[in-house]
């Protein structure tokens, strides 16, 4: 063989072999460009949209459902801090106290872009009209202009201007945690976790009583009440528990309802969302003196049920909460 024709072998056999990389890192979900810019690439719809995302490093979180979901898939790493309202409970009482203990607290306040800016963020998630506003000047797009990537909660994007997305609350977190695994280059621990919880589900699902029992999810409220509709978990766990949520068609997610409503519904439980600036014994207080609700079913034979904040909203701890609750359930309804 020439030395010409070795020259052009060697090539051949090089560029094959740069070829067979860019094929097994485009499996992968990563895209290779000729820029020379070798960072992982993969895209993955935000409420719709499909959005380009790069593996992030320093993740903020809003509220304990977004962090939940990050740490659930082993995530900590790459996420710098947290901001916490103060209607959450304690981290220390989650199940993941010890990973919160290993990331920054950044604030107990509402999200807002300057904290973001300041965290020097790479990705931020939290939910529409949770976490991200258009009021408060933090959404995506603003986000995205910034240079910031972002992740809404499946289930928020109920209402998501330009982009929404119908969702069961469930499904939603199943979904999220699907996205965030591609993101991150998780997918196996993400399938894992997703199938464990579905048998959870489908356990509680199996042993659900066949005559379901009127259920009211109490929020706050006294001069009207605000409820959970069908676009939030509790519906979910009240609805694969074996109960039915009396405003299980307000097609909404959180939401202000009255009380004639409630008093028609004639709930024989009563779910009440505990978390930390409303605690759970005033709503029962409450709801035993009112002229309004001290004659329902629930109330007279003592029927309330407390659900945890983050059992509530869209997270990881919505399997505990229906586990929990399914229990109750069976207990005052063989």
């Amino acid at each position: 063989m020439t030395k010409r024709a070795q020259h052009s072998a060697l090539l051949t056999r090089r560029t094959a072999a740069l070829l067979l990389a860019a094929s097994l890192l485009a499996g992968c979900g990563a895209k290779v460009d000729d820029s020379g810019d070798d960072a992982r690439r993969v895209t993955v719809q935000r409420c719709g949209e499909e959005v380009e995302y790069t593996t992030p490093q320093r993740a903020v979180v809003y509220e304990g459902g977004s962090a939940d979901k990050m740490f659930a898939l082993g995530l900590t790493d790459h996420v710098h801090g947290y901001v916490m309202p103060p209607a959450n409970p304690p981290v220390t009482s989650s199940p993941w106290a010890e990973e919160y203990a290993k990331v920054t607290f950044l604030s107990d306040d509402l999200l807002n872009k300057e904290l973001v800016v300041d965290a020097k963020a790479d990705f931020v998630v939290a939910g529409w009209n949770s976490g991200f506003s258009d009021k408060r000047g933090i959404t995506p797009e603003i986000l995205d202009g910034l240079g910031i990537q972002s992740f809404m909660h499946t289930e928020s994007c109920f209402n998501y201007p330009g982009f929404p997305q119908r969702i069961t609350p469930f499904e939603g977190l199943y979904a999220d945690l699907d996205r965030l695994g591609r993101i991150f280059g998780v997918e196996e621990r993400a399938d894992k976790l997703i199938q464990d919880y579905r048998k959870r589900v489908d356990a509680v699902k199996a042993q659900a009583p066949a005559d379901r029992l009127p259920v009211f999810l109490y929020d706050s409220g006294t001069d009207q009440p605000f409820t959970a509709g069908r676009q939030v978990p509790p519906n979910d766990i009240i609805s694969f528990a074996g109960g039915r949520n009396i405003f299980e068609q307000l097609d909404a997610r959180w939401s202000q309802v009255g009380w004639e409503a409630v008093v028609q519904g004639r709930p024989e439980v009563i779910i009440i969302l505990d978390y930390g600036d409303k605690p759970a014994q005033e709503k029962i207080d409450f709801l035993k003196a009112s002229p309004k609700t001290k004659s329902l079913p629930a109330v007279v034979n003592d029927r309330f049920f407390i659900l945890d904040y983050n059992e509530g909203i869209s997270g990881p701890r919505n399997i505990d909460g229906l586990e929990k609750f399914a229990k109750y359930l069976r207990a005052v309804h063989p």
